[in-house]
Formats: C-alpha cells, structure tokens, sequence
C-alpha cells in the first residue's frame, strides 16, 4: 500500500512495503535531493524496532561536490499493550506531514547557514530558493486550514471595496437598477465581513487548555502522549473528522485540537494523534515517566525539572506560544536546556 502526497515539488509519501517478509511503515519527505524516511519494522510478534534515518544534501557546484551526508539513526525495541485500536481511528497522516514539512524547513536553514559560513554562496542561493518554495506553501496552507479566518477577512474587506467601487460606477453612469442590487450586495457583505472578523478575533485569542511539550494523558484511550502542536478549532478534512467521530464530541469541531505525539511503548502504529481538547487531562506526576518518539528529539530540548518536554525556539514561534517556566527552570537560557 503507498500514499503519497506532493506540495510544488515537496514529496511526502506513506507507504508500507514487506522487503523480505516484514512489513514496513514508512513516513517520507522529499525535495529535489533532500530525503528523509523514518521506518517501522516489525522484529517479533509483539515487538518493534523504530529506525529513523536523514539523508542530507548533496549539491554540485563549480564541478566540485559539496558532500555534507549526516545520517541519524535510532533504534528501540517496544510493544503496543494490548489497547483498543478505536485509537488509530485519531491518527493523522496531515498532522505527521506537517511535522515533516517542520523538520524539513528547518533542515534547511542549517544548512543554508553552513553553506555560509564555508563560503559556498552559490549553494545558499539554491538552498534559499528552496525555503522559499516551502515557506510560501506552508503559509499557504496554513492560512487555507479550517479555523485561519484571517485571509478570509481580508477577501471579505478587498471584495468590499471592490463592490462599492462599482456601485459608485453605476450611479456615475445613471444606472439604478444596478445601483440598487449592488447596495443590496454591499449589505449582504458588510455582514459576512463583520462575522467573520469577529470569528477571526476569537480564534486569535483562543485559550488552550494544554501548552506546547506538556505531557497528557487520553481519557477515553488511557495512553500517555505529548503535545506538539494546537489549532483553535478542528482543521482535519472532513472524511477524517466522520470517520474520528468527531460530531459526537461534546464540544464538537468547535474547540480546540492538539497534534499528539503517543508513547511509541503504548502503540507503535499511532504515532501521531489528532485530539480534541476534552478528550485530554494533564498528566498525573507518577504518568510522567519515560516517554520515547523519533521525533522528540527534533522538537524538544529536553525535559524540564516537572518532566514535561521543553519545545525549541522554532516550535514555539511556529504556534505563536510564550515560553513556559518550570519553578526550577527560571535561570536556564533558550536552547541550552536540557539538550
């Protein structure tokens, strides 16, 4: 089975393949010559070993080869306990790509910044075209989410402007009964603009419940996750919100969502939630234990003196979230925490 998805010129697939009779889930992006997969590969009944690994760059220029291969591997050995698959049914592959597209981005302007310091300008102009391309998309999609009203608003405003432009067009020209429909338009869309401003302001000022790298627990499924990312209000599709029996939650669509990373030890197929705010409660002080995710590494410094995971810098400007401050914590630097 292969899905894939592509994004001007960004591939991201998922895929499972059975090279010599195991099977394999594989969570992929791909730029030109940029590539990283994670797999997942079954090792014995029950047991599983993750294998994260990046391929970097490899760019020509004035006939040499700029070679900087990093590859990053880590392995463990877990087993799901036995939970309801009901679980999976929260999986998102969109909250998994966009993470991706994260790590990717920021892969990035690291390496741009390497090209810099050893002088290979050439190479940090294709590589800032590159970012280009992929921070223009990612705004774009994320202005496109359900719940991001505020390009909505400014359609609304510019169209407004438009209408009038052309209700003063058609009285200079004597055309009333144009006149009169385009007032009755101009009504219809100060309303429209007015709701919708006001239903960006609310997103805007939403409260969430849960901060960026706090440990949660599930209270209908039981297994512990953390939080790495927040929407005001549902932003899935519409197939996956059926399908997660989104409708029958109390609070439905309309409240706030979380991308979940779930404890690898607890089911190794879920990997990436998608969760409604009433579905989760802090974690208990005895939950906070060993908690382990490929990509904990790539988004979180470290753990703080509660045992919740610190978010890095990116992350936290990404979500427009203010740095949280364990007690014991308060002298630590940005980035020197726990890492």
């Amino acid at each position: 089975m292969f899905q894939a998805y592509t994004m001007q010129g960004i591939s991201i697939c998922g895929s499972v393949a059975s090279p010599h009779g195991a099977n394999c889930r594989r969570a992929c992006v791909a730029r030109n010559n940029l590539r990283l997969t994670c797999e997942l590969n079954p090792v014995s009944h029950g047991s599983y070993s993750w294998h994260c690994r990046v391929h970097k760059l490899h760019v020509k220029t004035d006939g040499r080869r700029m070679g900087a291969t990093v590859r990053t591997n880590a392995r463990w050995l877990f087993g799901g306990d036995g939970r309801s698959s009901d679980a999976r049914l929260e999986r998102s592959e969109s909250a998994n790509e966009d993470i991706l597209i994260f790590y990717f981005q920021m892969d990035l302007q690291t390496r741009i910044q390497y090209a810099l310091n050893i002088e290979q300008f050439d190479v940090a102009k294709q590589l800032r075209e590159k970012l280009t391309e992929i921070e223009t998309e990612i705004i774009r999609q994320r202005e496109a989410k359900r719940g991001s009203s505020k390009t909505e608003a400014q359609d609304k405003a510019l169209n407004l402007l438009r209408v009038r432009a052309d209700l003063q067009n058609a009285i200079d020209g004597e055309n009333y009964a144009l006149a009169a429909s385009l007032r009755d338009e101009i009504a219809k869309l100060e309303a429209e603009s007015l709701a919708v401003s006001a239903k960006a302001l609310a997103y805007q000022n939403v409260k969430y419940a849960f901060r960026l790298g706090q440990k949660v627990r599930h209270k209908v499924h039981g297994y512990r996750g953390v939080i790495c990312g927040m929407d005001p209000v549902c932003c899935e599709s519409k197939s996956w919100m059926e399908t997660a029996n989104v409708e029958k939650l109390s609070n439905g669509p309309n409240q706030p969502f979380y991308q979940v990373l779930v404890d690898v030890y607890v089911d190794p197929e879920l990997l990436v939630a998608y969760v409604a705010e009433e579905n989760l409660s802090a974690a208990e002080e005895s939950e906070k234990g060993r908690f382990d995710h490929p990509y904990i590494e790539f988004l979180f410094y470290g753990e703080d003196t509660a045992g919740d995971f610190i978010p890095i810098k990116q992350l936290r400007e990404k979500y427009d979230q203010p740095r949280y401050e364990a007690s014991d914590d308060e002298n630590d630097d940005d980035g020197d925490t726990n890492s």
